[in-house]
Protein backbone atom coordinates (compact mmCIF):
# COMPACT_ATOMS: atom_id res chain seq x y z
CA UNK A 1 0.00 0.00 0.00
CA UNK A 2 2.39 2.80 0.73
CA UNK A 3 3.61 2.64 -2.83
CA UNK A 4 0.03 3.62 -4.03
CA UNK A 5 -0.96 6.65 -5.88
CA UNK A 6 -3.75 8.82 -5.39
CA UNK A 7 -5.44 11.43 -7.81
CA UNK A 8 -8.64 13.69 -7.65
CA UNK A 9 -9.83 14.81 -10.78
CA UNK A 10 -12.44 17.35 -10.30
CA UNK A 11 -14.25 16.21 -13.74
CA UNK A 12 -17.97 18.64 -12.76
CA UNK A 13 -17.41 21.70 -9.98
CA UNK A 14 -20.59 23.33 -11.13
CA UNK A 15 -24.01 23.78 -9.00
CA UNK A 16 -27.42 22.58 -10.35
CA UNK A 17 -27.03 24.82 -13.35
CA UNK A 18 -23.99 23.84 -15.58
CA UNK A 19 -22.13 26.80 -17.56
CA UNK A 20 -20.06 26.41 -20.67
CA UNK A 21 -16.86 25.99 -18.29
CA UNK A 22 -18.21 23.68 -15.69
CA UNK A 23 -20.15 20.33 -15.49
CA UNK A 24 -22.36 19.27 -12.97
CA UNK A 25 -21.18 17.53 -9.40
CA UNK A 26 -18.73 14.85 -10.33
CA UNK A 27 -15.48 13.95 -8.45
CA UNK A 28 -13.24 11.29 -9.15
CA UNK A 29 -10.55 9.47 -6.96
CA UNK A 30 -8.02 7.48 -8.65
CA UNK A 31 -6.46 5.28 -5.39
CA UNK A 32 -3.91 2.51 -6.76
CA UNK A 33 -5.82 0.50 -9.38
CA UNK A 34 -9.04 1.54 -7.94
CA UNK A 35 -10.92 4.11 -9.42
CA UNK A 36 -14.17 5.75 -7.20
CA UNK A 37 -16.97 8.25 -8.66
CA UNK A 38 -18.33 10.81 -6.20
CA UNK A 39 -21.68 12.18 -7.83
CA UNK A 40 -22.01 11.81 -11.25
CA UNK A 41 -23.37 14.55 -12.60
CA UNK A 42 -24.81 14.91 -16.41
CA UNK A 43 -21.88 14.40 -19.04
CA UNK A 44 -19.77 12.53 -16.51
CA UNK A 45 -18.48 10.08 -19.62
CA UNK A 46 -17.52 12.96 -21.27
CA UNK A 47 -15.55 14.86 -18.73
CA UNK A 48 -13.98 11.02 -18.17
CA UNK A 49 -13.00 11.40 -21.85
CA UNK A 50 -12.00 14.31 -21.86
CA UNK A 51 -9.66 13.87 -19.01
CA UNK A 52 -8.40 10.70 -20.20
CA UNK A 53 -8.96 9.16 -16.83
CA UNK A 54 -10.10 5.57 -18.25
CA UNK A 55 -13.33 4.08 -17.53
CA UNK A 56 -12.98 1.23 -15.31
CA UNK A 57 -15.04 2.87 -12.50
CA UNK A 58 -15.39 0.33 -9.80
CA UNK A 59 -18.03 1.80 -7.75
CA UNK A 60 -20.47 5.50 -7.29
CA UNK A 61 -21.12 7.08 -4.31
CA UNK A 62 -23.75 9.79 -4.58
CA UNK A 63 -24.26 12.23 -2.39
CA UNK A 64 -27.97 12.52 -2.61
CA UNK A 65 -30.67 12.80 -4.88
CA UNK A 66 -30.80 16.17 -6.66
CA UNK A 67 -30.69 15.98 -9.89
CA UNK A 68 -27.62 17.28 -11.28
CA UNK A 69 -25.41 14.90 -8.89
CA UNK A 70 -26.99 11.74 -9.93
CA UNK A 71 -28.25 11.74 -13.99
CA UNK A 72 -25.01 11.31 -15.44
CA UNK A 73 -25.77 7.77 -14.39
CA UNK A 74 -27.96 7.09 -16.76
CA UNK A 75 -25.70 8.33 -19.87
CA UNK A 76 -22.40 6.41 -17.67
CA UNK A 77 -23.75 3.33 -17.81
CA UNK A 78 -24.62 3.14 -21.46
CA UNK A 79 -21.13 3.90 -22.09
CA UNK A 80 -19.61 1.71 -20.00
CA UNK A 81 -21.72 -1.37 -21.73
CA UNK A 82 -20.78 -0.17 -25.11
CA UNK A 83 -17.06 -0.86 -24.22
CA UNK A 84 -18.05 -4.45 -23.07
CA UNK A 85 -18.38 -4.26 -19.57
CA UNK A 86 -19.52 -7.28 -17.59
CA UNK A 87 -18.62 -7.03 -14.07
CA UNK A 88 -21.21 -5.21 -11.55
CA UNK A 89 -21.17 -1.81 -11.23
CA UNK A 90 -22.22 -1.08 -7.28
CA UNK A 91 -23.88 2.21 -6.85
CA UNK A 92 -23.76 3.56 -3.39
CA UNK A 93 -25.78 6.06 -1.79
CA UNK A 94 -28.20 7.28 1.03
CA UNK A 95 -32.40 6.35 0.85
CA UNK A 96 -33.80 5.86 -2.29
CA UNK A 97 -30.68 4.21 -3.52
CA UNK A 98 -32.36 0.85 -4.74
CA UNK A 99 -35.06 3.07 -6.38
CA UNK A 100 -33.08 5.33 -8.76
CA UNK A 101 -30.08 1.81 -9.39
CA UNK A 102 -33.46 0.23 -10.50
CA UNK A 103 -34.73 3.41 -12.77
CA UNK A 104 -31.18 2.95 -14.50
CA UNK A 105 -31.69 -0.46 -14.99
CA UNK A 106 -34.86 0.00 -16.49
CA UNK A 107 -34.71 2.71 -18.98
CA UNK A 108 -31.10 0.83 -20.15
CA UNK A 109 -32.70 -2.38 -19.99
CA UNK A 110 -31.92 -3.82 -23.75
CA UNK A 111 -28.12 -2.37 -24.06
CA UNK A 112 -26.52 -2.68 -20.35
CA UNK A 113 -24.81 -6.00 -20.30
CA UNK A 114 -23.24 -5.77 -16.89
CA UNK A 115 -25.50 -6.11 -13.30
CA UNK A 116 -25.63 -2.53 -11.46
CA UNK A 117 -26.10 -3.19 -7.95
CA UNK A 118 -27.17 -0.83 -4.91
CA UNK A 119 -26.09 -0.34 -1.27
CA UNK A 120 -27.90 1.96 0.99
CA UNK A 121 -25.80 3.43 3.43
CA UNK A 122 -26.75 5.79 6.36
CA UNK A 123 -24.67 7.83 8.57
CA UNK A 124 -21.38 5.80 10.22
CA UNK A 125 -21.56 3.25 7.41
CA UNK A 126 -18.08 2.10 6.10
CA UNK A 127 -17.44 -0.05 3.42
CA UNK A 128 -14.22 -1.56 3.41
CA UNK A 129 -11.80 -1.67 0.09
CA UNK A 130 -8.23 -3.12 -0.60
CA UNK A 131 -6.16 -0.52 1.87
CA UNK A 132 -8.88 1.87 2.90
CA UNK A 133 -12.19 2.81 3.50
CA UNK A 134 -15.41 4.69 2.75
CA UNK A 135 -17.71 6.14 6.20
CA UNK A 136 -20.46 8.11 5.04
CA UNK A 137 -21.92 11.07 7.50
CA UNK A 138 -25.13 12.95 7.29
CA UNK A 139 -25.20 16.51 5.68
CA UNK A 140 -27.83 19.20 6.48
CA UNK A 141 -29.43 19.97 2.74
CA UNK A 142 -32.81 19.58 3.28
CA UNK A 143 -33.30 16.18 2.25
CA UNK A 144 -31.35 12.64 3.03
CA UNK A 145 -28.06 13.28 2.05
CA UNK A 146 -24.44 11.94 2.92
CA UNK A 147 -20.82 13.31 2.66
CA UNK A 148 -17.79 10.82 2.36
CA UNK A 149 -14.24 9.99 4.02
CA UNK A 150 -12.27 8.37 2.00
CA UNK A 151 -9.45 6.87 4.87
CA UNK A 152 -6.25 4.73 3.94
CA UNK A 153 -5.12 2.37 6.76
CA UNK A 154 -2.26 3.13 8.76
CA UNK A 155 1.65 2.50 6.95
CA UNK A 156 4.02 0.66 8.63
CA UNK A 157 6.60 2.90 9.98
CA UNK A 158 10.06 3.35 8.55
CA UNK A 159 12.15 0.54 8.51
CA UNK A 160 15.54 0.88 10.46
CA UNK A 161 18.13 -1.00 8.26
CA UNK A 162 21.28 -0.03 10.04
CA UNK A 163 19.47 -1.10 13.43
CA UNK A 164 18.68 -4.07 11.82
CA UNK A 165 22.10 -5.00 10.66
CA UNK A 166 23.13 -4.23 13.84
CA UNK A 167 20.50 -6.76 15.80
CA UNK A 168 22.50 -9.36 13.26
CA UNK A 169 19.56 -9.89 10.35
CA UNK A 170 21.58 -10.16 7.03
CA UNK A 171 20.22 -7.43 4.34
CA UNK A 172 18.06 -9.79 1.95
CA UNK A 173 14.52 -11.35 2.12
CA UNK A 174 14.58 -11.19 6.19
CA UNK A 175 14.28 -7.54 5.80
CA UNK A 176 10.98 -7.71 3.76
CA UNK A 177 9.23 -10.16 6.13
CA UNK A 178 10.30 -7.74 8.86
CA UNK A 179 8.31 -4.94 6.77
CA UNK A 180 5.29 -7.09 6.52
CA UNK A 181 4.82 -7.02 9.87
CA UNK A 182 6.71 -10.88 10.21
CA UNK A 183 8.59 -11.91 13.35
CA UNK A 184 12.29 -13.15 11.89
CA UNK A 185 14.51 -15.89 13.58
CA UNK A 186 18.04 -15.75 12.68
CA UNK A 187 21.54 -17.27 14.53
CA UNK A 188 23.03 -15.53 16.81
CA UNK A 189 26.39 -16.87 18.38
CA UNK A 190 25.27 -20.59 17.87
CA UNK A 191 21.64 -20.05 19.22
CA UNK A 192 18.06 -19.22 17.50
CA UNK A 193 17.11 -15.26 18.01
CA UNK A 194 13.89 -13.91 17.50
CA UNK A 195 13.63 -10.32 16.17
CA UNK A 196 10.15 -8.60 16.28
CA UNK A 197 9.14 -6.24 13.67
CA UNK A 198 9.15 -3.57 16.62
CA UNK A 199 12.58 -3.88 17.11
CA UNK A 200 13.09 -2.09 13.44
CA UNK A 201 9.92 -0.11 12.71
CA UNK A 202 9.30 3.18 13.53
CA UNK A 203 5.76 4.28 14.44
CA UNK A 204 3.01 3.44 12.22
CA UNK A 205 2.25 6.34 9.76
CA UNK A 206 -0.99 7.95 9.07
CA UNK A 207 -2.40 7.19 5.55
CA UNK A 208 -4.16 9.87 3.66
CA UNK A 209 -7.54 11.18 3.92
CA UNK A 210 -9.97 12.99 1.62
CA UNK A 211 -13.53 14.36 2.62
CA UNK A 212 -16.27 15.35 0.40
CA UNK A 213 -19.69 17.42 1.79
CA UNK A 214 -21.60 17.63 -1.05
CA UNK A 215 -24.16 19.44 -1.16
CA UNK A 216 -24.75 20.79 2.33
CA UNK A 217 -25.14 23.74 5.19
CA UNK A 218 -21.80 23.63 7.13
CA UNK A 219 -21.42 20.52 9.40
CA UNK A 220 -17.50 20.61 10.77
CA UNK A 221 -18.90 19.87 14.14
CA UNK A 222 -20.17 16.67 12.72
CA UNK A 223 -17.67 15.69 10.74
CA UNK A 224 -15.15 16.07 13.34
CA UNK A 225 -16.78 13.14 15.41
CA UNK A 226 -14.98 10.95 12.13
CA UNK A 227 -12.84 12.94 10.61
CA UNK A 228 -10.39 15.41 11.51
CA UNK A 229 -6.82 16.40 9.50
CA UNK A 230 -8.26 15.61 6.16
CA UNK A 231 -5.17 15.72 3.39
CA UNK A 232 -7.90 17.49 1.16
CA UNK A 233 -11.44 18.89 2.13
CA UNK A 234 -13.86 19.02 -0.92
CA UNK A 235 -16.62 21.34 0.64
CA UNK A 236 -19.24 23.16 -0.74
CA UNK A 237 -19.13 26.67 -1.48
CA UNK A 238 -21.74 27.55 -3.93
CA UNK A 239 -22.19 31.61 -3.15
CA UNK A 240 -19.71 33.80 -2.25
CA UNK A 241 -19.64 35.09 1.38
CA UNK A 242 -21.89 38.16 -0.20
CA UNK A 243 -24.81 35.77 -0.48
CA UNK A 244 -24.45 34.30 2.77
CA UNK A 245 -28.78 35.11 3.33
CA UNK A 246 -29.20 32.50 -0.01
CA UNK A 247 -26.90 29.84 1.20
CA UNK A 248 -28.98 29.85 4.22
CA UNK A 249 -32.09 29.84 2.41
CA UNK A 250 -31.33 27.10 0.02
CA UNK A 251 -29.10 25.17 2.15
CA UNK A 252 -25.91 25.66 0.64
CA UNK A 253 -22.18 26.96 1.84
CA UNK A 254 -20.70 29.94 1.48
CA UNK A 255 -16.88 29.92 0.39
CA UNK A 256 -15.74 31.82 3.76
CA UNK A 257 -18.00 29.00 5.82
CA UNK A 258 -15.93 26.14 3.92
CA UNK A 259 -12.82 27.91 4.76
CA UNK A 260 -13.73 28.14 8.12
CA UNK A 261 -14.53 23.99 8.39
CA UNK A 262 -11.27 23.64 6.64
CA UNK A 263 -9.44 25.44 9.95
CA UNK A 264 -11.80 23.71 12.46
CA UNK A 265 -11.09 20.60 10.36
CA UNK A 266 -7.64 20.85 10.47
CA UNK A 267 -7.65 20.00 6.56
CA UNK A 268 -4.28 20.69 4.94
CA UNK A 269 -5.74 21.64 1.76
CA UNK A 270 -9.43 22.89 1.17
CA UNK A 271 -10.59 22.69 -2.56
CA UNK A 272 -14.12 24.87 -3.30
CA UNK A 273 -16.54 23.25 -5.39
CA UNK A 274 -20.34 23.49 -6.92
CA UNK A 275 -20.17 26.84 -8.03
CA UNK A 276 -23.33 28.63 -9.06
CA UNK A 277 -23.63 30.15 -12.73
CA UNK A 278 -24.08 33.27 -11.41
CA UNK A 279 -20.21 34.04 -11.01
CA UNK A 280 -18.08 34.56 -14.01
CA UNK A 281 -15.16 34.32 -11.43
CA UNK A 282 -13.93 32.76 -8.43
CA UNK A 283 -11.76 34.89 -6.95
CA UNK A 284 -14.66 36.63 -4.01
CA UNK A 285 -14.96 32.55 -3.31
CA UNK A 286 -10.73 32.59 -2.72
CA UNK A 287 -10.34 35.62 -0.76
CA UNK A 288 -13.17 35.00 1.43
CA UNK A 289 -11.88 30.84 1.94
CA UNK A 290 -8.01 31.92 2.82
CA UNK A 291 -9.35 34.81 5.21
CA UNK A 292 -10.58 32.06 7.49
CA UNK A 293 -8.81 29.20 6.51
CA UNK A 294 -4.42 29.65 6.93
CA UNK A 295 -3.91 26.56 4.32
CA UNK A 296 -3.78 26.14 0.53
CA UNK A 297 -7.05 27.06 -0.89
CA UNK A 298 -7.65 25.68 -4.63
CA UNK A 299 -10.91 26.69 -6.70
CA UNK A 300 -9.98 23.70 -9.17
CA UNK A 301 -11.32 24.27 -13.04
CA UNK A 302 -13.33 21.32 -14.31
CA UNK A 303 -10.77 18.51 -15.57
CA UNK A 304 -7.94 19.97 -12.94
CA UNK A 305 -6.25 17.10 -11.55
CA UNK A 306 -4.47 16.93 -8.05
CA UNK A 307 -2.36 14.30 -6.43
CA UNK A 308 -2.30 13.61 -2.78
CA UNK A 309 1.33 12.75 -1.10
CA UNK A 310 2.08 10.55 1.97
CA UNK A 311 2.83 12.15 4.88
CA UNK A 312 5.02 11.22 7.56
CA UNK A 313 2.47 12.21 11.04
CA UNK A 314 -0.46 13.59 12.38
CA UNK A 315 1.68 17.21 12.13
Amino acid sequence: MSGETMHVYFLGTAAALPTPMRNPACIMIKRGRDTLLFDCGEGAQQQMMRARTGFLVDAVFITHWHADHFLGLFGLSQTLSFMGRTEPLTIYGPEWVHDVAASVRTLSRYNVKFPIQSVELRHGSTVRFDGYTVQAFETSHGMAGLGYILEEDERPGRFNRQRAIELGVPPGPLFGRLQRGETVCIARDGNGVEIRPEEVMGQPRPGRKIVYTGDTRPIHSRIREVAMAPDLLIHDATYDDQAMDRAREVLHSTAGEAGEAAEFLHARMLALVHISSRYTTTAGHHKDASARFSGQVMVPSDLEMLEIPFRDSDE
